[in-house]
């Protein structure tokens, strides 16, 4: 088998027509593989095929099926096959950088993080801010999230512990940071934003095959809660029904604060606001419960505090 000398190539002055044996590019002296005619070997470097314009592609002569080039004028790549030269589909997958745990440096909170699908989401509830009091049975104005210079946050029953284990409870405006604009980073860290009612959707449909409408509300779906809820008893009410956290999301219950200033369905419900607002005063919102297997969808008051999940940019 012959050796090539890159080097040699490379300053040679002479055009190559053809190489009768196999050849290995590496750094380390390895044979090609038995299948490959070409065999490029590299844990720090890609390989670039010709970049060509338009017009420089389309005056290739008599170009061999499956010949790839790359079309500079759009950033795609083309092959030729059947006498055209095909777009090849992209975006169908993406590779995404999903560190986990990471700090947010804000408050130097550590968060669980997991890929799911072409997504890198939170794999905890966020729990950042400091705790204002929700009066029970008061007004809709008592202790209601303000636009002011600090990140506010409810607790279950206001009690700082809650927040530890399941986050904290916001609502949809403080959550924003009081823009109006889907998929802003609002109170997610810097890197992440809030997720869209698609991207929500995005996901239950990587989990379940599919099957989700995403433009119907109530139950749908098949069985995607219970991928996404933790598994046991330990925070769930019983039977947590199905619930195995296969894909490492560990939805938690955190429960609501409801608009007189209460709160309701800890160990019952999980519930994730969207950055997607329905209309002045509704945004949609997505749940998993205790006994369904499904996921649900739905809009609700503004002013109601829910759990915030962030998915990375």
């Amino acid at each position: 088998m012959k050796k090539i000398n890159l080097l040699l190539i490379a300053i040679a002055l002479v055009t190559i027509y053809s190489i009768k044996a196999q050849v290995s590019i590496n750094t380390n002296g390895t044979d090609p593989d038995a299948s490959a005619m070409l065999d490029v070997k590299s844990n720090d470097k890609g390989m670039l095929i010709p970049r060509m314009t338009e017009a420089e592609i389309l005056l290739i002569t008599n170009p061999a099926t499956g010949l790839l080039v790359f079309n500079t004028g759009n950033n795609r790549f083309y092959f030729f096959e059947s006498g055209s030269w095909r777009e090849l589909a992209i975006g169908s997958s993406i590779l995404i950088s999903c560190e986990s745990p990471f700090i947010d440096p804000r408050d130097n909170k550590s968060y669980n993080a997991v890929k799911i699908g072409n997504q890198c989401w939170m794999a905890e509830n966020l729990n950042l801010g400091t705790m204002i009091n929700s009066t029970n049975g008061g007004t809709n104005n008592d202790g209601e999230q303000t636009n002011n210079s600090t990140f506010e946050k409810y607790c279950y029953d206001n009690n700082t512990s809650n927040c530890d284990t399941y986050g904290g409870l916001y609502q949809w405006n403080e959550m924003m940071q009081y823009s109006t604009t889907e998929g802003t980073q609002g109170i997610c860290p810097e890197g992440w934003h809030l997720p869209t009612d698609a991207e929500w959707c995005e996901l239950e449909n990587e989990l379940d095959a599919g099957s989700i409408n995403c433009s119907t509300t109530g139950w749908k779906g098949i069985d995607a809660g219970c991928k996404m809820r933790e598994a046991g008893m330990a925070h769930w009410w019983t039977p947590n029904s199905c619930a195995t956290n296969s894909s490492d999301f560990t939805a938690l219950p955190g429960g609501a604060r409801i608009t007189d200033g209460g709160f309701g369905d800890m160990q019952l419900s999980a519930m994730f606001w969207t950055s997607t607002s329905n209309d002045a005063t509704e945004a949609w919102y997505h749940m998993l419960s205790y006994a369904h297997p499904e996921v649900y969808l739905d809009s609700f008051n503004k002013a109601r505090g829910y759990s915030v999940r962030c998915l990375k940019d």
